[in-house]
């Protein structure tokens, strides 16, 4: 859990949140997202294809999971102010998408706080550059910013 509220976040801009645990993206992780996307891309689904004919030499990650391991690995570092009651998907201003995820690589997110806009109500938006960093690698696989509207939990100071 984090140990500022929303309205200290002002005070954090420009700071790093935190930091992920490693979390491996395997080809039945790369599966589970083709089948629930319906993108079943060879790239990402073919193993012996992708080995055979990919740039990368073997099957990817699909660019639009690794940027939905932003959220969940977000909050395992406790991104949301202590006072949050939820925050909200509020958009993307900008991501990309920089090297592969090859299947089997670990990754972990690196979050650092560029904004935060108060809203009527003690309610935020909070906005943050997360990178997902690819172990071994010199380049990440993502950089998005990306925007959470704070709702503050019943009872908090507003």
């Amino acid at each position: 859990m984090s140990e500022f509220t929303i309205s200290q976040l002002g005070e954090r801009v420009g700071q790093e949140l935190g930091v992920s645990d490693w979390v491996t993206i395997d080809q039945s992780r790369i599966d589970k997202f083709a089948a629930c996307t319906g993108d079943h891309q060879w790239i990402h689904v073919d193993v012996e294809r992708a080995k055979r004919e990919s740039p990368y030499g073997g099957a990817v990650a699909h660019g639009y999971l690794t940027l939905a391991m932003v959220a969940p690995l977000a909050m395992q570092i406790g991104v949301l102010p202590k006072d949050a009651a939820a925050g909200l998907n509020y958009g993307v201003d900008k991501a990309r998408f920089l090297a592969p995820v090859p299947a089997g690589a670990r990754v972990r997110l690196r979050v650092v706080l560029t904004g935060v806009e108060p809203k009527d109500g003690g309610q935020a938006i909070m906005k943050t550059r997360n990178t997902l960093e690819v172990e071994g690698s010199d380049k990440p696989a993502l950089v998005a910013e990306t925007l959470a509207f704070l709702i503050p939990a019943r009872g908090a100071p507003r």
